[in-house]
């Protein structure tokens, strides 16, 4: 089997990938310069609360949830340890000597921890459990230092062998030769992959351990409560001290400083795997270029698909996670026993290949599909124990109940692994409209432009996949080759990135920011034109009525000249004396024409043209 370790270094945070045959079986993430909390971290804390009802106290170690720590978890040479540092504390010039430490008697199983610990005492812990949700951490005063091949507890006694190694004899010959090499004032466990290990090198390792402890107490002496003593390695060399082996044929990393963290620890502990160490230099993410990014998104969302076309739906509570089996709509077989057996046998693969991939822990209920037969349900249960026995967490498995419920709690130390795998639509937000998708190249053009009047040449441009090809089709003509003339911007296919997304980084990984550039306030005018002024326009159509009484008022005028005509007729005729009506018919012409004449006034002649 073919292992490698994928370590993706960014300004923030560390990612971890460890692949089994190229299948992706467990992923961590670490934030950078930052305190985590993590699991086996030392802190030197002070009691805030005493609780006899839990028969537990909290202890302030400066998370912003205070952290628990039982009665059992103090171990039963509790005494002998705060003895030992209320020494170092008060003598701060020097290191107290192990071997004269007088013993004290030690702490029983059974008894009240408010009997020992008050409000406001100064105590040396070491977190067991990282903060879960709501949780703070988990803490335990039986301080230890793990190395590879073996682990460090102050003022125990006698030497531990692990069980996964079978063999007496094996066992026997590690159990006298650390015996023969400890110092005095120190307990042993001998940790698995310590079987046929030659005795200089578990005497190397025992000689960093020493002085890894005496290095926590020189900072204890420098530090007062609450303060952190002691930080665990980080993820990825936790990860290499507790997984390495032969099998592993690479270890990419894509920064030099962590390359070489990395490469000087292997060759403390194991020389031979140094040449392993590998510098990855590539222009592609290194995520993208060994398929970790795919198989995260496609991995680890709710719905996870297995092979004949089953699928598990996986859900989180705060008290447990819920798994449900679910055969699809393809049958492997008529017979719907067979059919359902077979359905559960592929599901507890992909089952446990999950637990370990996300990391989950405490209770985990399965529902599998429903089978009457009892040899198929027992089968099914070895099958799964079989799987779990690869799991590095300690784990307990129980049979089906008559329900078709298999339960199974495992170890839990920090919180699972959650990569969100839904992408929010960058360009609308979720909205559902967006801009024209054929605009989308000149908004990037426009996005160079600013940045080389920002920042200059040298930015790297990341683009999903098929937005990449787009921009890299016609080679020399194309728009990538005519942007890195233009404006010294490289640009890069990145598979985490959205399909209208894009993303600005310097040579060292920096995100360039260019929100303020791209606000699109100038959008918002138009609507201001929308306001309802329109509705003014009915005053303006009472104007036609204007229009309409001129007309007909025109109208008036024309038929009141017309008819001045015939009124004055018959008026004159009215008027006329009897002489007048004997006159001549030429003088009665003439007079027509002049009351004619004197009748058509200038406008009226106006009108009548």
């Amino acid at each position: 089997m073919k292992s490698e370790l994928i370590v993706d270094v960014q300004p923030q945070e560390i990612a971890i990938a460890l692949t089994e045959d190229d299948r992706l079986q467990e992923v961590a993430k670490e934030k950078r310069n930052q305190d985590n909390f993590a699991v086996g971290n030392i802190y030197y804390g002070r009691v805030k609360k005493v609780m006899p009802a839990l028969n537990a106290v909290f202890v302030d170690v400066g998370h912003e949830k205070e952290a628990f720590l039982h009665y059992l978890d103090l171990g039963a040479q509790y005494r002998t340890l705060q003895t030992y540092v209320t020494k170092a504390v008060s003598d701060r010039r020097r290191i107290p000597s192990m071997q004269k430490i007088q013993r004290q008697p030690e702490v029983g199983k059974e008894g009240q921890i408010a009997d020992i610990l008050k409000v406001g005492d100064p105590i040396l812990v070491q977190v067991s459990k990282e903060p879960i949700n709501t949780k703070g951490p988990r803490l335990t005063a039986e301080i230890s230092i793990a190395g590879r091949n073996i682990v460090l507890i102050p003022f125990a006694d006698g030497v531990m062998v692990s069980q996964k190694i079978k063999r007496e004899a094996e066992r026997q010959r590690l159990k006298q030769l650390i015996l023969s090499i400890k110092p005095h004032g120190f307990g042993v466990i001998v940790r698995t992959v310590a079987e046929e290990k030659r005795v200089a090198e578990l005497d190397n390792e025992l000689r960093l351990l020493v002085q890894k402890w005496q290095e926590t107490i020189k900072s204890l002496q420098q530090h007062e409560p609450v303060s952190l003593v002691s930080e665990e390695m980080g993820r990825t060399l936790g990860i290499i001290r507790d997984v390495l082996n032969p099998d592993f044929t690479s270890i990419q990393i894509n920064e030099r400083t962590v390359y070489e963290d990395v490469k000087n620890y292997l060759e403390i502990i194991a020389p031979e795997s140094a040449k392993i160490v590998k510098l990855y230099q590539g222009t592609q993410p290194i995520f993208d270029h060994f398929d970790i990014t795919r198989q995260m998104k496609t991995g680890l969302g709710r719905t996870v698909g297995f092979k004949h076309g089953g699928y598990l739906i996986i859900d989180k509570t705060e008290a447990l996670f819920s798994i449900d089996v679910n055969s699809g709509s393809k049958k492997l077989y008529e017979d719907q026993e067979e059919n359902a057996f077979q359905f559960n046998m592929l599901a507890a693969d992909e089952l446990v290949h999950q637990l370990r991939l996300r990391d989950i822990g405490g209770i985990i209920i399965v529902d599998f599909i429903d089978m009457d037969t009892k040899e198929h349900q027992q089968q099914l249960f070895d099958y799964v124990k079989q799987l779990m026995n690869r799991d590095r967490a300690k784990h307990n498995v129980l049979p089906l109940s008559k329900f078709g419920l298999m339960q199974i709690t495992r170890q839990r130390v920090r919180p699972a692994v959650e990569v969100e795998v839904m992408e929010t639509c960058p360009v609308c937000h979720g909205k559902g409209k967006i801009q024209p998708s054929i605009l989308f190249t000149d908004q990037l053009e426009e996005a160079c432009k600013d940045v080389l009047a920002q920042y200059g040449k040298g930015a790297i441009l990341h683009l999903h996949p098929y937005v990449y090809a787009y921009v890299s089709k016609g080679w020399l003509w194309s728009l990538k080759a005519q942007w890195k003339c233009k404006y010294g911007v490289k640009v890069l296919e990145n598979q985490s990135v959205g399909m209208l997304e894009y993303r600005f980084v310097d040579a060292k990984g920096n995100n360039i920011s260019l929100q303020e550039k791209e606000q699109p306030k100038p959008v918002e005018q138009p609507k201001k034109v929308e306001q309802p002024k329109p509705v003014e326009e009915p005053k303006k159509v009472e104007q036609p009525k204007k229009e309409e009484q001129v007309v007909e008022e025109k109208p008036k005028v024309k038929r009141t000249t017309k008819a001045a005509k015939p009124k004055e007729a018959p008026v004159a005729p009215a008027e006329k004396s009897p002489a007048e009506t004997k006159a001549p018919a030429a003088v009665k012409r003439k007079a027509r024409a002049k009351k004619k004449a004197e009748t058509q006034t200038p406008e009226n002649n106006e009108e009548n043209k």
